[in-house]
């Protein structure tokens, strides 16, 4: 099980998932009513943060091996047209870009046609960024994929310039090598770099005979079955099935359309657009070839290779793999890459060893897609683990309480109420912690709609009183004050 950090969390979490005996489950581990009530908490964090932050539109999608088990759009993927997010809107996935890249990198290493020590100099005829520092290292493939190359972070345009974003092409981008010069010795820093990656692409090329884009696709997209992944933006699906992006919110607490784009020349970095079922496509092809083995796109080995760390930076701030952002997660290697791009947020991240992935795209700037994947993983994540081990310790939740459940709104907050187990939680909203928030409830004995908190030590705290209109519930009151029933 995915530990919480603080002890208050584990406790919650861990009698959100306990089992209770009495009903076995269908065998559909979605089913099962610990998983149920684990989504329920994760929509009721997500729904509150949604709607103070006005983030459009979002679609999420978990993984274990070989099966997307779980995947929802919220909101919308056009607000105007009242269109619904679901898992097969296509968003620019940004940076997630970069592991497509790194991929195809790694295959021209494997095919002998380029070494991880090679200097870009000598694999590109035309580069000619000025070495600052003639002493060091010069610029190799690895450093490329590892970010400590040393290269600047971006190619000589201003591109992330709203509104226009002018990306460059990729005869602009070699043009603006000859005013560049690198920024830090090589193997000093890390330094994140879009020029690197971009440089990567035309590694492929370089190696492949091949354009970027047919590359690409012949030799990951096709094999992987991603028909819904793109190298760039599809003009077909503008409007359609690719959401409209957004920008951060301003001050006056609004968010408007961010301009269509197309990365051209940085499409290797940046460019890639896709969904949450074919990204879980990728993710399931990983924990396949590290299953069975064999050469799959990549050989397994080589794709070990990328998830090991091969870089990290002097303040330990940032660890990475070839082309793979690393991190840990309760002692175990999470791997993956996040994006950000005008009017999109995103990520992808991999737990190996629990055959476990989280994915998150978001059409809206100025949000943290990362902290939907921690919450998505320690809630719904925790609740499939589980049911796995334990697949006959589900019950049904009493049918009979689900007039209670809603979101109740006072002068001073809200709070969401949720049937849990055999009773109820409440949880107030927004949150930075929903399981912590959670209060169980337990029901007194002699009147129907009183509810009494059940404290840590077990003991039963103050009451919650739910009240009725004409036979339904309309206000809840604690400490005998109220809050209206909004939905």
């Amino acid at each position: 099980m995915i530990r919480v950090t603080r002890p208050s969390h584990i406790v919650l979490l861990a009698l959100l998932l306990t089992p209770s005996s009495g009903c076995a489950q269908t065998g559909d581990p979605t089913r099962d009513p610990r998983f149920e009530q684990a989504v329920d908490i994760f929509e009721v964090w997500l729904d509150a943060r949604m709607d103070y932050e006005k983030i459009p539109g979002m679609s999420v999608g978990l993984v274990h091996d070989q099966e997307l088990v779980w995947a929802k759009g919220y909101g919308y993927a056009h607000p105007d047209a009242k269109v619904a997010a679901t898992p097969s809107t296509m968003y620019s996935i940004c940076s997630i870009s970069k592991l497509f890249t790194s991929i195809g990198v790694m295959q021209q290493r494997d095919a002998g046609k380029l070494r991880l020590d090679d200097p870009v100099s000598d694999l590109l005829p035309w580069y000619d960024v000025e070495q600052a520092y003639p002493d060091g290292p010069t610029v190799s493939v690895e450093g490329i994929l590892t970010h400590s190359s040393g290269l600047p972070r971006e190619s000589a345009h201003p591109y992330w310039t709203g509104p226009e974003f002018p990306f460059p092409t990729r005869d602009e981008i070699i043009e603006g090598l000859a005013e560049q010069e690198t920024l830090y010795p090589g193997d000093r820093y890390f330094q994140y770099s879009n020029l690197g990656m971009a440089l990567a692409g035309q590694l492929i090329e370089e190696a492949s005979g091949m354009t970027y884009d047919d590359y690409v696709r012949a030799e990951i997209l096709d094999p992987l079955g991603m028909s819904d992944t793109y190298t760039d933006i599809p003009d077909e699906h503008r409007g359609d099935r690719f959401a409209t992006g957004y920008t951060r919110m301003r001050r006056d607490g609004e968010r408007v359309p961010a301009t269509f784009f197309q990365t051209h020349g940085i499409a290797p970095a940046a460019g890639f657009s896709s969904t949450v079922e074919d990204l879980a496509r990728l993710a399931s092809w990983q924990f396949r070839l590290l299953e069975n083995g064999g050469t799959e796109i990549l050989g397994v080995n080589t794709l070990r290779e990328m998830h090991r760390v091969h870089w990290v930076d002097p303040d330990f701030d940032a660890m990475w793999g070839l082309g793979f952002s690393v991190s840990e997660r309760d002692d175990q290697r999470v791997v993956g890459h996040g994006g950000s791009c005008p009017g999109f947020r995103s990520t992808l991240q991999l737990i190996p060893a629990k055959k476990l992935a989280g994915i998150v795209l978001v059409s809206a700037q100025g949000t943290s897609p990362g902290d939907v994947y921690s919450k998505l993983i320690e809630i719904v994540g925790s609740a499939l683990e589980s049911v796995q081990d334990n697949p006959d310790g589900g019950t049904a939740r009493p049918a009979s309480l689900a007039e209670y459940e809603g979101l109740y709104e006072s002068t001073w907050g809200e709070t969401v109420i949720l049937r849990w187990n055999d009773s109820l939680v409440a949880i107030g909203v927004p949150t930075d912690n929903p399981l912590g928030a959670m209060r169980k409830l337990r029901r007194d004995d002699d009147e129907r709609d009183i509810f009494r908190r059940v404290r840590d030590d077990g003991e039963l705290g103050e009451a919650y009183i739910f009240h009725r209109d004409g036979g339904a519930i309309d206000r809840l009151s604690v400490h005998g004050n109220y809050s209206r029933k909004v939905r």
